[in-house]
């Protein structure tokens, strides 16, 4: 094996390392988000939880912004009130935190 194939070698091996950390950063991140539009919901409990999981389910099944698409749906059918922009920030914010979380090993 050659310099070259080893260094290639190593960059497909940090990608790939890199994309599985973003997909469970993506995950956890949906979780809380999760969490946090279930309280807003009114949502406890179980119900909260299964609320959660149905985002994670539908990042991985749809991805794009079927998340907030989600979110802004049920949001709007429950009279929530709550601003694109500050629902992106929500994002930012959660996503920042999960990916300190999978970092650290959390």
């Amino acid at each position: 094996m050659t310099t070259f194939d080893k260094r290639e070698e190593g960059f497909e091996q940090e990608f790939a390392h890199d994309e599985a950390l973003r997909f469970k950063a993506t995950a956890r991140r949906d979780k809380m988000l999760g969490l946090w539009a279930a309280q807003k919901l009114g949502l406890t409990g179980a119900a909260a939880e299964q609320y959660a999981t149905s985002l994670v389910s539908a990042e991985v099944e749809q991805g794009g912004n079927a998340v907030e698409q989600k979110i802004r749906k049920d949001f709007d059918a429950k009279g929530v009130i709550l601003s694109d922009h500050q629902l992106s920030r929500t994002m930012n914010d959660l996503m920042a935190q999960a990916i300190s979380d999978v970092k650290a090993g959390k």
